[in-house]
């Protein structure tokens, strides 16, 4: 009941700072998963949204007009993301959307938007295909501040083959669109590598007993599991191999980072390595007023954001919407896609500055150069690298050829 208050309150107080407008509000969906196993990576990326919109509202809104976010959590379920993405476009008549944290989700649902050229913000849901879902339309309205996964899973296998040497490598990942696609991508970069993994094996959401797929890994040799899922399957992962008393590097995708992962796996899980948009350190000035920020008005457990990264690509997708909307001085869908692809101004964020993040043929905002690599440490997510620790100040703008370059290695 408390978290559930300070939730409201937080809700209100961004209204009351709207309500302060005599203009009409500019309707923004939040469409995301605040229950459930996804649950940890979608309320940290609604707080992101919400700090973002508020801060927005208090510097006088978007061309004289206040921010109002509409929210719904989608149960991490493809229906409810359909029934929701009907709503926004019917009944509320959103402008915008940002949010989604599934794949299946996403794909299951950007379609209605798509048809009614209302642009969509993707700020955590990382399925490769979720921009180029429409490329063979002449106009795409999806876009995205998350690293994908052709970007994560070559960085995986760069990091359990090339810089720790495992040649003999488990994939295990869970059964969702997110999970097989991941699947296919680190197959596709083990493959480049001259690589064929030992074992894949799969699992559903909420099962608890991995023993079955971690006994196949270990009796094929397996150094190392890599890992594609979400965090409770992937604190059973980590406790299935304590029971068997089998410790091999975890590394995955940034999901292990999540909180049910770090606390539901315990001293298990330490060690594990996921590439990371945003650790939450303070290493620019940026960061260290968002995290303040952040931890202040939402207080949670520990002064440990739940989902560091979908907080802080929440957070930035807000203000990329903001930009897109004073340059195009409109809130048309048309005119925010077509600003969107050419904007003129760097957009400060807290993961990088974004410097012409988009394109007419590229809606990913983010490029290999950007993500570095977390580490679970003591109940947290740290740097696994010094020198990315060192590095971080310096911040990482989007680098096209960088980009080729690293996902050819």
């Amino acid at each position: 009941m408390l978290v559930r208050f300070k939730l409201l309150a937080v809700a209100g107080a961004i209204a009351f700072s709207a309500g302060a407008f005599a203009a009409d509000p500019i309707k923004i969906g939040v469409d995301g998963p605040f229950t459930g196993g996804s649950s940890s990576m979608g309320v940290s990326m609604r707080d992101g949204v919400r700090l973002a919109a508020e801060e927005i509202n208090k510097s006088g809104g978007v061309l004289g007009r206040p921010i109002l976010l509409v929210e719904r959590d989608d149960e991490a379920k493809n229906e409810r993301g359909v029934q929701i993405a009907q709503e926004f476009i019917n009944k509320e008549k959103v402008v915008a959307v940002v949010g989604y944290i599934n794949t299946g989700v996403a794909l299951a649902s950007q379609r209605f938007f798509q048809e009614a050229k209302i642009p969509v913000m993707n700020n955590v849901a990382t399925g490769s295909i979720i921009t180029r879902q429409f490329d063979k339309e002449p106009d795409n309205y999806v876009f995205r501040n998350a690293a994908h996964d052709s970007i994560q899973a070559p960085m995986i296998v760069q990091e359990a083959v090339t810089r720790r040497g495992y040649k003999k490598v488990a994939i295990l990942a869970d059964s969702t669109n997110y999970g097989q696609l991941g699947r296919e991508d680190l197959e596709k970069a083990l493959k480049a590598k001259g690589i064929t993994p030992v074992a894949v094996e799969k699992f559903n959401i909420k099962d608890v007993d991995m023993t079955a797929q971690l006994l196949k890994a270990k009796e094929a040799g397996a150094e190392a599991v890599l890992t594609y899922g979400i965090g409770p399957e992937l604190a059973q992962i980590a406790n299935g191999m304590t029971k068997l008393g089998w410790k091999v590097p975890i590394i995955g995708s940034w999901t292990l980072s999540m909180a049910n992962f770090i606390d539901n796996a315990g001293p298990g899980g330490d060690g594990a390595r996921m590439p990371q948009t945003f650790i939450q350190e303070g290493t620019t000035p940026k960061r260290k007023e968002f995290i303040a920020s952040y931890l202040k008005t939402f207080k949670p457990k520990n002064d440990r954001i739940d989902s560091p990264v979908s907080a802080a690509q929440g957070y930035d997708s807000i203000y990329l919407l903001a930009a897109a909307m004073k340059q195009a001085n409109s809130t048309e869908g048309p005119k925010i896609k077509a600003a969107l692809e050419d904007l003129q101004a760097p957009v400060a964020g807290v993961v990088t500055t974004y410097n012409k993040p988009f394109s007419k043929t590229d809606h990913d905002a983010i490029t290999a150069n950007i993500p570095v690599f977390g580490e679970v440490k003591g109940g947290r997510v740290v740097y696994a690298n010094p020198d990315d620790m060192k590095n971080a100040a310096q911040v990482r703008v989007k680098d096209v050829a960088a980009n080729d370059a690293l996902l050819k290695q």
